[in-house]
């Protein structure tokens, strides 16, 4: 419920606070004074489209303000928004300017679209557009479907996740037909590719081990010489036996230093440093002998590794810059042939699953449909019986449900058709229903769909347009009928509608010579009196106005 709205700077609004308070609440005021800156401004919180033209003439922006009551679960709704509540109260916020608004909830600024979803659950809001929105078949589709109830709310969503389902799949089959011929061309290259590689079948590394073999092989000559002269160094050469070398010294240092062990203890761990570097010694001689042993020229070795370096060379130049690399393309190349392949098995897969969709889908609309055709008798009923306490005994409803290809909503196409005399057809409601009862019709509805409403905001805006006497006091008494289970907030120009409020503001304009501005305030006792007496046309300081004026408000209270 609202329990307070701030408007500042909107339209001719300077700075004005409505508490609305819980049943109903008529805002009143002359022609131009600005009382349907309050709808303005409540629709705007709903999440209306921002004119930067609404700001008021002199200001640089406007703000519109809304401090709801909240339930416990709509807390735990606001506590995930990051908004704060205080005392079972959050403030909603509208902020506009010259390029731009913005909405805060509890502090915390929203995107538009979800604060105008969260604060849509709250109010309703029946302006002039909405009368325009009542004449389209997509608004009468959702009246319907809400009079129908719980019942058929279940089953249009678990339609519409059907729904859903159905038309991803449609888009990946689609595409997956298309690009057919891409897939058949990706195909038959990464299997070009692949087989190119198996017949070569390289192994990991095999370029860097055979590009090193290739310089061993190249090189021999110069290899068995440095083996050879190091060998000498070490072990000697038998055709220069008195040259020395590198074994012959190290048996001699051990030779003079054994008796000097025997004197002079601390020589004994240098004596075994020296045995151990003489066999060290004697280790690489006998490595190096065997090196140069092996160090054979193979001119055929070496012109297979060429071969074999230039179809490796073939793959690297078209799948990586090392045979690695190539191993690793022709990994990723299978798993995309694996996908590609299975690309005709998700086709078959893809349209099993549409036909069994299609099979639900038809099967839940029929049932969508036949709940709607239910409650449209009834709706029109008793919507029809609302109609004739509104002066409009021969007006005829009905809601005519024609099949249409399965769409997001079922199978229907909804168009309300209205007649407001026995002697005309009946044609669709947006074409052949005057302003006023548009008005009417609007207000009918609503008051059958509150059967089952509780806690909801209903603002009005000159919803007795076009009416008087017997009708404004009908049209009163239906609202104050909705006030009972709903919050109503009515812009009326009627006494006989305000008459039943609950509580009544007043929006008064003021001129200083240079701006015009608009406040409201709150009537109440013999203000109340003078006020309604005004909108019945007289004086209010004439006795027989504020007669009537009392008489009125005795009336709508007996």
């Amino acid at each position: 419920m609202l329990a307070e709205l701030r408007i500042a700077d909107l339209g001719v609004i300077g700075d004005a606070t409505v508490e609305p308070g819980p049943g109903f609440t008529a805002v009143t005021g002359e022609t131009g004074a600005g009382k349907t800156m309050i709808v303005t401004g409540l629709a705007l919180l709903a999440g209306a489209k921002a004119d930067p033209r609404l700001v008021r003439s002199g200001a640089s922006r406007a703000l519109v303000e809304g401090r709801w009551q909240v339930a416990g679960d709509q807390a735990e709704l606001l506590a995930e928004l990051g908004a704060e509540t205080e005392d079972g109260e959050v403030l909603v916020s509208r902020h506009l300017g010259a390029n731009r608004s913005r909405m805060t909830v509890g502090g915390a600024q929203v995107p538009l679209a979800t604060g105008a979803a969260l604060v849509g659950e709250w109010v309703t809001v029946h302006g002039q557009s909405e009368q325009l929105r009542l004449g389209t078949t997509e608004r009468q589709l959702e009246v319907l479907d809400r009079y129908a109830g719980a019942a058929l709310a279940t089953d249009l969503e678990t339609y519409r996740a059907d729904y859903a389902a159905r038309r991803a799949a449609a888009a990946e089959l689609a595409e997956l037909t298309t690009q057919s011929q891409a897939r058949a061309r990706e195909l038959d290259l990464l299997r070009f590719g692949l087989d190119e590689i198996a017949t070569v079948d390289p192994q990991p590394g095999e370029d860097r081990a055979l590009a090193a073999e290739a310089v061993r092989l190249q090189a021999v000559d110069d290899l068995r010489r440095a083996a050879h002269a190091a060998l000498i160094a070490l072990a000697g050469d038998e055709d220069a036996y008195d040259t020395p070398d590198a074994l012959s010294l190290a048996g001699a240092a051990r030779k003079a230093l054994a008796p000097a062990v025997e004197k002079d203890a601390e020589l004994a761990p240098i004596a075994e440093e020296l045995a151990g570097a003489a066999a060290g010694l004697a280790d690489v001689a006998s490595s190096l002998a065997s090196y140069a042993a092996s160090l054979d020229a193979d001119p055929l070795r070496l012109e297979w590794i060429a071969g074999r370096r230039a179809e490796l060379a073939h793959l690297t130049r078209k799948y990586g810059d090392t045979v690695d690399e190539v191993l690793a393309w022709a990994a990723d190349a299978v798993g995309r042939v694996t996908q590609l392949d299975a690309g005709d098995d998700r086709v078959a897969e893809l349209r099993v699953t549409i036909d069994g969709l299609d099979e639900r889908l038809r099967s839940a609309a029929d049932r969508i449909t036949a709940q709607r055709q239910a409650a449209a008798g009834e709706l029109a009923r008793l919507v029809a019986a609302e109609l004739t306490a509104l002066a409009m005994p021969k007006a005829r409803l009905a809601f005519e449900l024609t099949p249409s290809e399965l769409g997001p909503n079922g199978a229907d196409q909804v168009n309300l058709l209205f007649s407001a005399n026995p002697g005309s057809a009946p044609g669709p409601l947006g074409k052949v229903a005057s302003g006023g009862e548009l008005s009417r019709v609007r207000l009918a509805l609503e008051v059958v769909l509150a059967t089952e409403a509780s806690g909801e905001t209903f603002v009005f805006d000159e919803v007795d347009a076009g009416v008087g006497g017997a009708v404004a006091l009908e049209i009163g008494r239906r609202l104050a009928r909705l006030a009972e289970r709903c919050q109503v907030i009515v812009v009326t120009h009627l006494a006989q509608v305000a008459a039943f409020a609950d509580r009544h503001y007043v929006v008064a304009k003021s001129d200083d010579g240079s701006v015009t501005t608009s406040g409201v305030r709150l009537v109440t006792d013999d203000e109340r009196l003078e006020t309604l007496a005004r909108m019945m046309g007289g004086l209010e300081s004439s006795d027989s106005s504020l007669a009537h004026a009392r008489e009125l408000l005795a009336s709508v209270r007996g």
